[in-house]
């Protein structure tokens, strides 16, 4: 689904010329919480986007780059501090003078308990979480505090997980950004990595998140390569549509279980339409016409967490050092202390090889000999990788 996410003929008059085009760009991946925060892949992103916008004609006096980046990324850039990026929400955009906005985010997020999405800045500590309500930054930005600008597009390539998950010691300060008063015409639409609960997959070995990567896959199309350059400004629910597709697909290879998001506030339009989910599993009574086959990797991981050494960080460490003496290919798999996280790395890992997921199938029937067990996972190995490697 390609089709208006990039130029064609005539996409000159559907929107704004490049320079009535202004982009707030975020991409953090070091964070003053310390080393155990760090997130390669944010900063990567956003200068990939800076990159997209000079190629539709945006210039790059419009674009405003603000990371923390964990290598220099070879391009100026300002500071992503919280109060950094409050000012520039709150006042710093009001100079501008533009018809449409860009905001970029890659970063940790969190759903906080009063169910508002917290995007967390670069000095965030483990005592201070400073962050950035993300309803309240779209609220100020819908309000006349930013004149013009009746047209914006978000991208937030950041987690929903609940925040209760991780178990912080210390509350998330919270705060409401001050609004102007609202106008009935502005458009925002909100493309969002996941949905409610759900984690945002970051590819650390690439250096990419999966959602920022489907979205700068859908914008470099080769409609807008036809005639030149790409549009500054695409029809973003075709937009939406087309990362949808690319992020379905990541999902039916096993490398995400996210569901991206789409919010549209507009004059006669707010909405937040339900995502849309893989089909549930078929009933013990086998599959009805219609139903769509769950991706075999689910079942997998349920056959894996049957085991009762999978609850146990310490024994699925065990497992770990024994895929080590078999293969390499658990230098690359990054951990989580949740076990089907956990698992779910090892399994993207292992599946990059073939026939290496049979190594993970060997490994815990030796550990647990439980026969049952055993037909269970041999039967979700097969489904994932295929027959077992012959020799």
């Amino acid at each position: 689904m390609t089709a208006t996410t990039s130029a064609g003929p005539g996409a000159a008059n559907l929107g704004p010329p490049p320079d009535r085009v202004f982009a707030l760009v975020v991409g953090i991946e070091r964070y003053a919480a310390g080393d155990g925060w760090d997130l390669p892949g944010p900063a990567g992103d956003a200068v990939r986007f800076r990159s997209w916008l000079l190629r539709a004609g945006v210039p790059e006096r419009n674009i405003l780059l603000h990371l923390d980046p964990l290598a220099d990324p070879g391009v100026p850039y300002r500071p992503a501090d919280h109060a950094t990026l409050r000012e520039l929400v709150v006042s710093g955009l009001h100079a501008l003078r533009g018809e449409a906005l860009w905001v970029w985010w890659g970063g940790h997020g969190v759903l906080d308990r009063s169910e508002r999405m917290r995007l967390f800045c670069a000095d965030a500590t483990t005592a201070d979480k400073r962050n950035l309500d993300l309803e309240s930054m779209r609220r100020t930005l819908a309000s006349d505090a930013l004149p013009g600008f009746g047209r914006q597009i978000w991208v937030v390539d950041a987690c929903q997980t609940f925040e209760e998950e991780y178990g912080f010691r210390h509350t998330l300060p919270a705060e409401t950004l001050p609004e102007g008063r609202r106008l009935p015409d502005r458009r925002q639409t909100l493309l969002l990595a996941a949905t409610r609960g759900q984690r945002a997959a970051n590819d650390p070995q690439r250096g990419t998140g999966l959602f920022s990567d489907s979205v700068l896959a859908a914008l470099d199309t080769p409609d807008g390569a036809a005639v030149g350059r790409p549009s500054p400004w695409p029809d973003p629910e075709a937009l939406f549509g087309d990362v949808q597709e690319r992020v379905e697909r990541l999902r039916g290879e096993w490398r995400s279980d996210q569901v991206p998001a789409l919010w549209l506030h507009g004059p006669r339009r707010t909405e937040h339409p339900a995502p849309q989910e893989a089909a549930p599993a078929a009933p013990a009574g086998g599959a009805r016409p219609g139903d769509r086959p769950r991706p075999p990797v689910e079942g997998l991981i349920r056959a894996l967490l049957t085991y009762p050494m999978m609850t146990d960080p310490e024994e699925r460490q065990l497992l770990v050092a024994e895929l080590g003496a078999l293969t390499r290919t658990v230098e690359r798999m990054p951990r989580h202390s949740k076990p089907r996280i956990d698992l779910l790395s090892i399994v993207r890992a292992l599946s990059e090889v073939p026939g290496e997921l049979w190594l993970l199938h060997d490994v815990v029937t030796l550990l647990d000999d439980d026969e049952q067990r055993a037909v269970a996972l041999e039967a979700a190995v097969h489904a994932c990788a295929g027959p077992r490697p012959v020799g």
